[in-house]
């Protein structure tokens, strides 16, 4: 295994079908990682990946923040629940409604016009396959945001509309993946 310095990375990500649930216009659920799925960037988080950093964080009395669009000076809610389970992280919290940016993402979420869950996280551990896909065994899991534009064409909620062009995705992972590599030089 090798270590990784501490760039800080995100994946934008969802599994299939109904998989974000809000609940009364502020209380969110779902999955924010899935294991053994390799995204568009070429990686594959495995199962127990986030088991020292989660275990850590409770034992520090800190917890993983909700954040808005990845941006750390926009914090909107509380993750009440993140744990790992058979399929992946799952987060359970709620937007708070009195702070401005948690207005928006609640009437965003309820009109459906945002979908998407993304990790924010430092590796930690990972190994190559031989294909050039990483094997992510240990993140340190910062964040968990809503985002408008997931990096996987799965990573939604529900389709409200036509999927777009599979080459609009490959764009938008071939810039995510760049960035990463520029990050990891550093």
């Amino acid at each position: 295994m090798w270590m990784i310095p501490g760039a800080p990375e995100r994946k934008f990500h969802q599994p299939e079908g109904p998989a974000l649930q809000v609940t009364d216009g502020t209380v969110i659920s779902g999955y924010a990682s899935l294991f053994g799925r390799k995204d568009q960037g070429g990686d594959t988080v495995q199962k127990g990946a986030y088991a020292i950093s989660l275990k850590a964080m409770a034992a520090a009395g800190r917890g993983v923040k909700m954040l808005w669009q990845h941006d750390p000076t926009q914090p909107i809610g509380v993750w009440d629940e993140v744990r790992e389970d058979a399929t992946g992280l799952y987060v359970k919290g709620r937007i708070l409604t009195e702070v401005e940016k948690g207005r928006e993402a609640a009437a965003l979420l309820t009109a459906g016009a945002i979908d998407g869950l993304s990790i924010g996280y430092r590796t930690v551990k990972a190994e190559r396959d031989g294909k050039g896909q990483r094997l992510l065994s240990e993140l340190e899991l910062w964040e968990v945001s809503l985002v408008t534009f997931p990096m996987l064409p799965e990573a939604r909620v529900a389709a409200k509309g036509d999927s777009l062009d599979a080459d609009i995705w490959a764009d938008l992972a071939a810039v995510f993946e760049d960035a990463r590599l520029s990050l990891a030089r550093r």
